[in-house]
C-alpha cells in the first residue's frame, strides 16, 4: 500500500526511521552531537548541501527528523523544523521571515509570551504588530498595511477558547499576499489541519497535547517548503533545536495522540455540560457546546472540541481565587494538555500584569477559569469541580 492510503493512527505509529542492522522494533535514541563523514568529498558535499544527511544535531538528527516527518504528514505540510520549546518555534518562525520595517496583523487573543514578543521585543527591531478582535473578523482587512507581511492567529485561543474561521483567514492572506501562520496547539493535527484552509505555516507547542504527559518541552513549525527553508537556515545558525531525547519522547507520544485526544475531548464535553448547568457559573465556552458563539465555525473546521474548557465563576476575582484554593484532585499548574486535569485562574496568575481593560479586550474576565481536562475518570473530575464551586 501507498503510505498516503493509511489512516491517521497508522501513519502516527508506522511512520518511523528505517531499522538498523539490529532490527529493533522501537526506534533507538541517537544521542550524538555530531556525525562522521566517509571522506573529504563526502564532508564537502554535505556542508554544501548537495546531499541530504545529518551533520550536527543542531541542524538535524534522526530522532528529530522522524518527529518532524510525522507532524508534516499529519498536518499536510511540505517541510518542518523541531524546536526546544513552543516559544522557540514561535520566535524563530517570525524572526526568520521578518525584517526591520515589517508589520504583523494578529488576533489580540494570543498566548501571553507571544504577546510579549509582539509588544516588548519586536518593536526594538522596528517590527510593528496590530491586533484585531477575534470576535470581529470583519475588521481584519482594515488593519492591513502596505508593509504587512504576516497574518497570525490561534484557534482555539488561549485561554478564552475563542474560534476564528480559518477559511476566512486563508482567503484574506491570499488576497493580500500575506503569510498566514496558525498556532494549532489547542487543537493538535488530529482535530484540525489549518493548511487545508489556507495556512502557510502551522506552529505547535509540543509540550502540550503532543507530549500529553507533562514530561518534556518541545515545539515544531511545519508548512510550505520555501518558507521552512528560511526558518531552517535561521534556526541552524541561532541554535533553538529540539534535543534528540525529547524528539524521541515526542515521536513516541504521537503514536497515542489519537486515542488520547479522543478521550480528552469526550471528558471535556462532559465537564463543559456539567458547568453549563451549575448555578454558580455565569458562562461556559467550549467549541462543541451549541452555546459557543462560534459553534458553527468550530464544527466546520474541527473534528472534536478539544480538551480546554473556559468558564466564568460568579463573584469575579475573589471567587476565582477561592475556587483554586478549594481544588483537591485537579492540579494547579501553568501547563495544559496533560493526562492530569489542570485548572488555572488567568486574572490572578498568568495575565495578572495586564490591566482590567487589557484582559477584557482578550475575553479574560476576573472570574474566568481555564480547565485543561485530563484522562482521569470524568466523574471524579466533575466531583472535584463541584465541591470547589460549592
Amino acid at each position: 500500500m501507498n503510505d498516503q492510503e493509511f489512516g491517521f493512527e497508522t501513519q502516527a505509529i508506522r511512520n518511523q526511521l528505517e531499522r538498523t542492522q539490529y532490527l529493533e522494533h522501537s526506534v533507538p535514541l541517537y544521542l550524538t552531537s555530531s556525525f562522521v563523514f566517509e571522506d573529504a568529498e563526502d564532508m564537502r558535499a554535505s556542508f554544501a548541501e548537495e546531499k541530504e544527511r545529518n551533520i550536527y544535531s543542531r541542524y538535524s538528527n534522526p530522532n528529530t527528523n522522524e518527529f518532524v516527518d510525522k507532524i508534516c504528514k499529519m498536518e499536510g505540510a511540505e517541510a518542518g523544523f523541531a524546536f526546544a520549546s513552543g516559544m522557540a518555534a514561535v520566535y524563530s518562525t517570525f524572526a526568520a521571515l521578518l525584517k526591520s520595517g515589517d508589520h504583523i496583523v494578529s488576533a489580540s487573543s494570543v498566548f501571553g509570551a507571544t504577546h510579549s514578543l509582539f509588544m516588548k521585543y519586536f518593536p526594538k527591531w522596528n517590527i510593528e504588530t496590530s491586533y484585531f478582535d477575534i470576535n470581529k473578523p470583519e475588521t481584519i482587512e482594515s488593519f492591513i498595511k502596505p508593509n504587512t507581511k504576516i497574518l497570525f492567529a490561534e484557534s482555539p485561543t488561549n485561554p478564552a477558547v475563542d474560534i476564528i474561521d480559518l477559511e476566512l483567514l486563508g482567503a484574506i492572506a491570499k488576497k493580500h499576499n500575506l503569510i498566514l501562520i496558525i498556532d494549532n496547539c489547542f487543537a493538535t493535527p488530529y482535530i484540525q489541519q489549518p493548511i487545508k484552509w489556507g495556512a502557510h505555516l502551522v506552529v505547535h507547542s509540543a509540550t502540550k497535547l503532543i507530549d500529553g504527559q507533562g514530561r518534556v518541552l518541545g515545539g515544531v513549525t511545519v508548512g510550505r517548503a520555501d518558507l521552512m527553508k528560511e526558518i531552517y537556515l535561521f534556526s541552524r545558525l541561532t541554535g533553538p533545536a529540539l534535543s534528540p531525547f525529547n524528539a524521541w519522547v515526542l515521536s513516541k507520544s504521537l503514536e497515542t495522540l489519537a486515542v488520547r485526544v479522543e478521550k480528552h475531548c469526550q471528558n471535556a464535553l462532559q465537564v463543559a455540560e456539567f458547568l453549563e448547568n451549575h448555578p454558580k457559573v455565569k458562562q461556559v465556552k467550549y467549541p462543541f457546546l451549541k452555546s459557543h458563539p462560534q459553534y458553527d465555525i468550530a464544527k466546520k473546521q474541527m473534528s472534536l472540541g478539544g480538551n480546554i474548557v473556559a468558564f466564568e465563576i460568579k463573584g469575579g476575582l475573589e471567587a476565582g481565587r477561592t475556587f483554586l484554593d478549594k481544588i483537591k484532585l485537579c492540579s494547579l499548574s501553568p501547563n495544559l494538555g496533560d493526562t492530569r486535569t489542570i485548572v488555572t485562574h488567568p486574572a490572578s496568575t498568568t495575565h495578572s500584569k495586564l490591566s482590567v481593560e487589557e484582559r477584557l479586550a482578550v475575553s479574560i474576565t476576573d472570574g474566568l477559569v481555564r480547565v485543561s481536562v485530563g484522562l482521569e475518570t470524568v466523574k471524579d473530575v466533575i466531583a472535584d469541580l463541584e465541591q470547589a464551586l460549592s
